[in-house]
């Protein structure tokens, strides 16, 4: 047998050590002994795919350690059993619904005396490390003595996701072990990193391949590794008044990108180094409550809700994805940033247009895309080769999926179905990607119409993770099925919506999008507009948000919901139209409401006295959010309030911190906010009167 392929498989095989006996005493650990002396503890936790540390896990592992303590072997190995990593953090079903920090404070001071356990046994210790090592799991590694990496593992803190900072001496541990400013920066951000910055910032000792981890681990525990030593800058780094002037650095940049009013965890973990850095007890006795005190924060619980809410729509994906071969139809921005997107996961793509240039320019964009996110060029290389340009729409024969992306034109759309439908394959699935046009109206003309869905991806596509997956009343449930585990197969948060005009997530934005225009027709200045959205904790104002999207999609939007919807909505102003005829379209013409450059806007003030926001600014733009919001699960067009939630905030980075529209008025009080609809409504017009509901909402 060719060595290398020996080699690619003997990298599969985990090095576990000695064979388990059947006697197995623990049941998330299996404890065993080599030759060597070298005791193996293999953490794998019973009835999981993955590793993660709850309650009675880390009471378990406490079992272990005192009798480890009594055996003293020549020194311990700590790994996972698990293919898909290390430890992927802690349990965060543990952390739902904490209200009261006391009890939080007791539970982690059990789980801190147990890490301490670890970090005082008096053998060489040695994490080896595989795949994702996060959160608690990266804490219970730098307890040991010794890390070794496996070419590919992938380490952070993500707890800051979570309204949180590491609570299991990570804090204390990680900013002595490396540069603090680097340390600080990983948990303030929670971004990860690979094996080799791992290496480089000293946080493991060694990179090893699999195939060669028992003699890495020989090598550690006999005192033949070389250890990762905290540098002299270090010790001046974590000294009390160099802690001060980083702290308060820390803090401003902390506050561009997550205010203090809204995101409490990076401060707490600011204040906990800044005051405590220079003592490791005393760092780590902090830590607990600070950690407590944040964990029953509003912030945290909606945070930890928003993680649920993803996985609650992963579900929805179901599994059994059939679609291997995706050809795309348009390969304007979104066009071709789908077919991008489709082809960085592995599909097959197909990609046609009109003309030569957009589908250049599509595959020149999505090679940017890949040099962001991929890190090997083989792996950049291959995705290139899975978008295959198709000017003459080869593709349609042998495509799973179908996925029409061309502009909003109702005409446009059924004359490309006509010439499509009898070139597609039995069982092969037709996608719109229209935002706006309700299938009932594109299924007219076509003779299969069972096999149309509309499949609404948001801008930028690598980063916003819903599709909205839409029915209409014809729809084969099969084909729906099968479109809702393609969704799931690239990565991204199905919403199962019913087809009626806007969906859910474009018919939410565009009151806050068009009551921008009206506040700028009372002369109110732009940048405060978007302030009293940033100041609610919306990602980008309403003002920006139009720029980005392209007022002639707004506007066309817009005008198609009026017509539905009529004076429900805030009138579309004379002047927008003027600037689009103009060609002023925002981002991609340079200019919009704001001037454009290098993909940015020009915020930068004329006028020095720009007015602060009002709490009435903020509810004229947010309230009528959550008030379509209850309209749609009224009128069935989705049929859960949690998904409207997770929609909302992965669709358009609704404040994540308070739980999306649904979860906010719910917070506020539903009697609190028809109420105040009704005082808007008396004072601005009735496109504010609240939904009828508002009085069945929980």
């Amino acid at each position: 047998m060719d060595s290398r392929i020996m080699n690619v498989l003997g990298d599969r095989v985990l090095e576990l050590g000695p064979h388990p006996d059947a006697s197995a005493i623990y049941r998330n650990f299996k404890l065993t002994r080599d030759d060597d002396g070298i005791a193996w503890l293999l953490f794998d936790r019973a009835g999981a795919s993955a590793n993660t540390l709850s309650a009675d896990v880390i009471e378990e592992l406490d079992s272990v350690l005192a009798a480890l303590e009594g055996q003293r072997p020549s020194g311990l190995v700590i790994r996972s059993a698990k293919p898909s990593g290390f430890i992927a953090g802690a349990d965060v079903n543990e952390f739902r619904g904490a209200s009261d920090p006391r009890p939080v404070e007791t539970a982690i001071g059990r789980a801190h005396a147990v890490i301490d356990r670890l970090d005082a046994l008096k053998v060489p210790t040695v994490a080896v490390i595989h795949g994702f090592c996060l959160g608690g799991g990266l804490e219970v590694a730098l307890a040991c003595q010794s890390r070794i990496a496996i070419d590919g593992a992938r380490f952070g803190f993500p707890e800051v996701m979570l309204g949180l900072h590491p609570g299991l001496g990570g804090p204390a541990r990680f900013t002595r072990l490396v540069n603090p400013m680097q340390a600080m920066s990983l948990m303030l951000t929670g971004k990860t990193i690979d094996a080799r910055k791992a290496k480089s910032l000293g946080l493991v000792d060694a990179v090893a391949q699999e195939r060669h981890v028992r003699n890495a681990v020989k090598d550690a525990v006999f005192g033949r590794l070389k250890h990762a030593q905290p540098g002299v800058l270090n010790i001046v780094l974590n000294s009390g008044p160099v802690r001060g002037f980083l702290g308060s650095r820390m803090r401003a940049e902390a506050e561009k990108a997550a205010p203090h009013e809204n995101y409490p965890a990076p401060y707490a973990l600011i204040d906990l180094w800044e005051k405590h850095g220079g003592d490791k007890a005393a760092m780590l006795a902090a830590e607990k409550t600070s950690f407590a005190n944040l964990m029953v924060t509003p912030t945290a619980q909606n945070l930890i809700r928003v993680f649920f809410l993803r996985e609650q729509m992963k579900k929805l994906a179901g599994s059994g994805n059939k679609i291997s071969h995706v050809h795309v139809i348009g390969a304007g921005a979104m066009g071709g940033d789908i077919a991008a997107w489709c082809a960085n996961q592995g599909m097959r793509v197909t990609l046609s247009d009109m003309k030569a240039e957009p589908i250049a320019g599509a595959v020149k964009r999505a090679s940017d895309l890949f040099g962001k996110i991929m890190r090997k060029r083989t792996d950049i290389r291959d995705a290139l080769d899975r978008l295959i340009p198709d000017l003459d729409g080869e593709g349609i024969r042998n495509a799973d999926l179908i996925i029409e992306a061309v502009p909003e034109k109702l005409e446009l759309k059924q004359k490309i179905y006509a010439g499509l439908e009898p070139k597609m394959k039995p069982g092969a699935i037709l996608a719109t990607n229209t935002s706006s046009i309700p299938l009932q109206d594109l299924r007219t003309t076509l003779k299969s119409p069972e096999r149309l869905v509309g499949l609404h991806f948001f801008n930028p596509v690598s980063r916003l993770q819903l599709v909205e997956v839409v029915s209409h009343d014809g729809t084969d449930p099969q084909l729906l099925e099968q479109a809702l585990a393609f969704v799931g197969a690239i990565d991204r948060l199905p919403l199962p919506v019913k087809s009626s005009p806007g969906f859910l997530v474009n018919r939410a934005l565009t009151p806050y999008m068009l009551e921008a225009m009206v506040m700028l027709d009372e002369q109110i200045d732009k940048r405060t507009i978007d302030a009293a959205a940033e100041k609610f904790g919306m990602p980008m104002g309403p003002i920006e948000l139009a720029d980005q999207v392209g007022l002639d999609i707004c506007l066309a939007v817009g005008d198609m919901l009026r017509s539905k919807f009529g004076d429900s909505l805030p009138p579309t102003p004379a002047w927008l139209r003027e600037k689009v005829a103009a060609g002023d379209l925002g981002r991609k013409s340079g200019r919009g409401f704001y001037v454009w450059k290098d993909g940015k806007p020009d915020k930068m003030s004329r006028s020095p006295a720009t007015a602060q926001p009002t709490a009435e600014m903020i509810d004229r733009l947010m309230l009528p959010m959550s008030n379509v919001c209850v309209a749609c699960l009224r009128e069935g067009i989705v049929d859960n309030a949690d998904v409207v939630d997770g929609a909302m905030i992965f669709g358009t980075g609704y404040a994540p911190f308070r739980g999306g529209p649904l979860n906010y008025a719910r917070t506020r009080g539903p009697e609190n906010v028809a109420s105040a609809l009704r005082a808007l409504a008396q004072k601005f017009g009735g496109r504010f009167t609240p939904d009828t509901g508002w009085d069945s909402f929980k």
